[in-house]
């Protein structure tokens, strides 16, 4: 769907582990308009993404998504962020470790912040885990876009062994939980 004047669109930032993934797994869903891979919650301005890995910058992965709320509502994304990877491990999420792949939702207001803690608290009520949800959930601070080959990552290089081994049997699995979500092809 493309972006016009008229379209009401509304924003969500959510680290999930590796941006390369969550993109992918966002980009499905009907509603969302756009999704870029950036940086949030540290330091140091205008980091690189060599910068992120050594995690001494302080920020995490994360996905920005611009979304039509007539669509798709934050409640619905914040369903898509629980289910895209594992609140409950701190500061990793597989493989990749660091605080740099932590789980947070960063709000842009307190509509958002209030949804974020009653989900929060609501999933972890739920016994859905076994292990307390370590999510943080924080102001946004300065969305940094990652460099350009970050972006749309999974479509451009599905070929790739992380891409294959990694990001489609957790986008196969994001699908299933989310068909009745999925824009229409």
């Amino acid at each position: 769907m493309e972006i016009t004047d008229t379209t009401k669109t509304e924003k969500a930032t959510f680290g999930a582990g590796c941006f390369w993934c969550t993109e992918a797994q966002f980009q499905q869903l009907d509603g969302v308009l756009k999704v870029e891979s950036g940086y949030a919650g540290g330091t140091v301005p205008n980091p690189s993404y060599e910068a992120v890995c050594t995690g001494t910058t302080g920020h995490a992965e994360v996905t920005q998504i611009t979304y039509d709320p007539s669509k798709i509502t934050y409640e619905a994304l914040l369903e898509a962020f629980w289910l895209s990877h594992d609140p409950t491990q701190l500061n990793r999420q597989g493989n990749d470790v660091g605080t740099q792949y932590r789980s947070v939702i960063f709000y842009h207001n307190e509509d958002q912040h209030k949804k974020a803690e009653f989900y929060k608290k609501k999933v972890q009520e739920s016994g859905a885990y076994d292990k307390p949800i370590v999510t943080e959930i924080s102001p946004l601070p300065t969305f940094y876009k990652a460099e350009d080959y970050h972006q749309n990552y999974y479509n451009q290089n599905g070929s790739q062994p992380y891409c294959t081994f990694v990001i489609k049997p957790k986008l196969d699995k994001f699908k299933k939980a989310f068909k009745d979500h999925l824009k229409k092809d």
